[in-house]
């Protein structure tokens, strides 16, 4: 069976009567693809608690080591729409393993690094090539199995993966700082980059759009300025104050970029990304749903770190293994995704998921009048995190779906970019809650924790009757 590179569809097999099997290349396929997924979630947060011990190594002020973090956000949101479009028409199993390797390499420079400088340009090219790498495994894997069960199964595999990378960083961060060296930090990516590039170029068949158009460089060089510039002031607002100017001028120029964004993709003949693709509601409110998901659980992750070490008096590392239990959520929650779908549909889906994340959310409001507080909050974040990967995948199957295999690599980068948006806006946001309700005072931590927790909880709730309305209802929802 030869590959026909304009579907670029991995043949699957057949069960007798049943639906597709895949192929036991298709599932090392799979594996590889899931690997890297789950490597680039780790270095969002496995830094985090080691950057006062990198900043005594390397020699980084105080006042800087937030550039270790910031470098590596403002490039992975920034970039991952622009490499989006480049895996479609440039090829995505050619991009994805540039990304691996470009990974690699950042990662051992960053881990012999003994100067600032060094450190943080490993940074930059290591967002970089989360920025290539993500949307370009994205839609490797929705090309690799057609919309259905498979992809939805695939697809909630590789949230779950993600969502569970993230609380993996914290823990691994903590346990290889402290046993180790936090040179590990990076040297395990340099590890994972090694066996994907084994393996990886033999099981991974290449695919792009047939009708390979110029790239839009005017829309490229605009909506990548207003990405980073955007990222940049929301970081700067969560490390410094929402009042930094540097916060403001930055977000202003990111929507004034936008704006340019949007008049260039209607006048250019062959637009980056073209404007009918976003009007779909499944692609605009899709994405939304993939934000207001990331953007939620993220911050009650960073809310709840706050609790526990400045009124429980945990330990960094004791913190990052409290949240084991919601790791084990966010599995279970990808696990059962495909199903919740398959039986209900994505929109029900998305809907419900919001529903129940609002409710395991408001118990953690009240932990400090429950004499009980460890296991309501192990029982609250355990059903969140289920909650949030199922309304995670609901999102990624909403926004990618309906679309053909040629702009599978602008669906994905949207859907990337909305989740690393989502990454970045909770925490500041919810930050500057919990801050102006009391949580900078000493002895007031608590109050503001519990209301930045509220408005969680309550955006969560307002998310599930937005998408009500506004999510069209799939084939499966218009028979019920």
């Amino acid at each position: 069976m030869t590959f026909d590179s304009s579907t670029a569809t991995v043949p699957v097999g057949t069960g007798q009567g049943g639906p597709p099997v895949a192929r036991p290349r298709d599932r090392i396929a799979l594996f590889v693809l899931l690997t890297a997924s789950f490597t680039l979630a780790v270095d969002f947060s496995i830094l985090n608690v080691a950057l006062p011990r990198i900043g005594t190594d390397v020699g980084f002020h105080l006042s800087d080591l937030q550039w270790i973090s910031t470098a590596f956000a403002v490039c992975a949101a920034g970039f991952t729409l622009f490499f989006g479009r480049c895996a479609d028409l440039f090829g995505r199993r050619r991009q994805f393993l540039a990304g691996i390797a470009l990974l690699g390499a950042a990662s051992l420079v960053g881990g012999l690094a003994d100067e600032p400088w060094l450190l943080l340009l490993a940074r930059v090219a290591q967002g970089l090539a989360t920025a290539a790498v993500t949307p370009a495994a994205l839609s490797l894997l929705t090309t690799s199995f057609p919309e259905g069960p498979m992809r939805d199964r695939a697809l909630g595999l590789n949230g779950a993966l993600m969502a569970a990378g993230f609380t993996t960083g914290a823990i691994l961060g903590g346990l290889l700082t402290d046993l180790i060296n936090w040179r590990w930090a990076f040297f395990v990516n340099v590890i994972v980059a090694v066996l994907v590039l084994a393996v990886g170029p033999t099981v991974l068949r290449e695919s792009r759009a047939v009708d390979r158009p110029r790239l839009d460089a005017p829309g490229a060089v605009t909506v990548t300025l207003a990405l980073v510039a955007g990222v940049y002031g929301l970081t700067q607002a969560g490390e410094r104050s929402w009042g930094d100017p540097r916060c403001w001028a930055s977000l202003v120029m990111a929507a004034a970029l936008i704006v340019a964004f949007v008049i260039i993709e209607r006048v250019v003949a062959q637009p980056l990304v073209p404007l009918g693709v976003l009007a779909r509601r499944t692609i605009g409110w899709g994405n939304l749903a993939g934000v207001l998901a990331f953007a939620t659980e993220t911050s009650v992750v960073f809310l709840l770190t706050l609790y526990l070490q400045k009124v429980r008096g945990y330990t960094p590392l004791q913190a990052g293994l409290a949240f084991a239990v919601l790791g084990v959520g966010t599995i279970v929650g990808g696990l059962v995704a495909p199903r919740v779908i398959g039986r209900v549909g994505g929109k029900r889906a998305i809907v419900t998921a919001f529903a129940v994340q609002a409710a395991a959310t408001i118990p953690l409001v009240f932990l400090g009048q429950f004499p009980g507080w460890l296991a309501v909050l192990l029982v609250a974040t355990f059903a969140g995190g289920a909650a949030n990967l199922v309304a995670i995948v609901g999102f990624m199957v909403t926004a990618t779906a309906g679309l053909p295999d040629a702009e599978q690599g602008l669906a994905t980068g949207l859907a990337t970019m909305s989740q690393q948006v989502g990454i970045t806006l909770g925490t500041p946001v919810m930050s500057a809650i919990a801050t102006a309700a009391g949580a900078g005072v000493v002895g007031h931590v608590q109050h503001g924790v519990a209301t930045a927790l509220a408005v969680n909880a309550a955006a969560c709730v307002v998310g599930a009757g937005l998408f009500a309305l506004a999510l069209p209802r799939t084939r499966k929802e218009a028979r019920a």
